[in-house]
C-alpha cells in the first residue's frame, strides 16, 4: 500500500491518522506541493485531480480523503471510526463534514494561491480570510463537541481524525484558540495517542 502525501496537507494528515489507528502498514510517497509536483504528468497519471492524498491499494488507486477513510473503515473495521448509534454517528459525520466541506475548501493551498496570485490580494488579506473561516467553523464545532476526552467520549472517532489536522492548520496560521477550550482539549488528548503523534506533519519524512 502506497500513500502519496505531503506533510502539511490536512487531507493527507487525516489518512495517515486513520492508517495508524487501523495498524495498516504503508509506504509514504511524498509529493511536494510547493514545487508543483502534484501537477506533473507522472502524478496526474496517478491522480487526475492533481491533489493529495492518493492511496494505492494494489489494483486500484483511491483519491479524496473522505472516500479513502470510508474504505479503510470498511476494509479494516477495528477500531471503528464511527460510534454505535445512528444519532451519534450522524453527529460525528456532521463535524467531519463541517471541516471537509465548509472550512477546508475555503482555506486550502489552491484557494489561497488564487486569492493572492490571480485576485491580487496580499498575504495579510489572505491570512484574514483564512482566520475568518477557521473561526466560523470552530465556533460551531466547539458547541457541537460531546463529552471528552475525545470529540465524542472515550473512543476516537472520525470527528477527531478530521479535527486534529484542522487545529494544526489554525496554529500554523496563528489563529488564537483561547475561545475554543473544548477543541484544544480534544487536540491535546489526541496528540498523546501514538497514531496521531506518528501522523503529525513534523514526523513525516518530507517535513522541512
Amino acid at each position: 500500500m502506497k500513500l502519496y502525501t505531503y506533510f502539511r496537507s490536512s487531507a493527507a494528515y487525516r489518512v495517515r491518522i486513520a492508517l495508524n489507528l487501523k495498524g495498516v502498514t504503508y509506504e509514504s510517497v511524498p509529493v511536494n506541493l510547493l514545487k508543483g509536483e502534484q501537477r506533473e504528468e507522472t502524478y496526474r497519471a496517478i491522480n487526475p485531480q492533481g491533489r493529495v492524498p492518493s492511496l494505492e491499494i494494489g489494483a486500484a488507486t483511491l483519491i479524496q480523503s473522505p472516500a479513502i477513510l470510508e474504505y479503510l473503515d470498511e476494509v479494516y473495521p477495528e477500531p471503528p471510526l464511527l460510534p454505535v448509534g445512528a444519532v451519534t454517528r450522524a453527529k460525528v459525520r456532521a463535524i467531519a463534514s463541517l471541516i471537509a466541506c465548509d472550512i477546508h475548501p475555503l482555506n486550502n493551498s489552491g484557494t489561497l494561491a488564487y486569492l493572492k496570485n490571480r485576485l491580487g490580494h496580499d498575504q495579510a488579506t489572505a491570512d484574514q480570510w483564512y482566520a475568518h473561516w477557521i473561526r466560523e467553523g470552530f465556533e460551531a464545532i466547539e458547541a457541537l463537541l460531546g463529552p471528552g476526552p475525545f470529540a465524542f467520549g472515550s473512543k476516537i472517532t472520525l470527528a477527531d481524525v478530521y479535527l486534529v489536522p484542522q487545529v494544526f492548520n489554525a496554529r500554523r496560521f496563528n489563529v488564537p484558540l483561547e475561545a475554543y477550550p473544548k477543541i484544544a482539549a480534544v487536540d491535546a488528548a489526541c496528540s498523546a495517542h501514538k497514531a496521531f503523534h506518528d501522523a503529525a506533519p513534523a514526523n513525516q519524512p518530507d517535513a522541512t
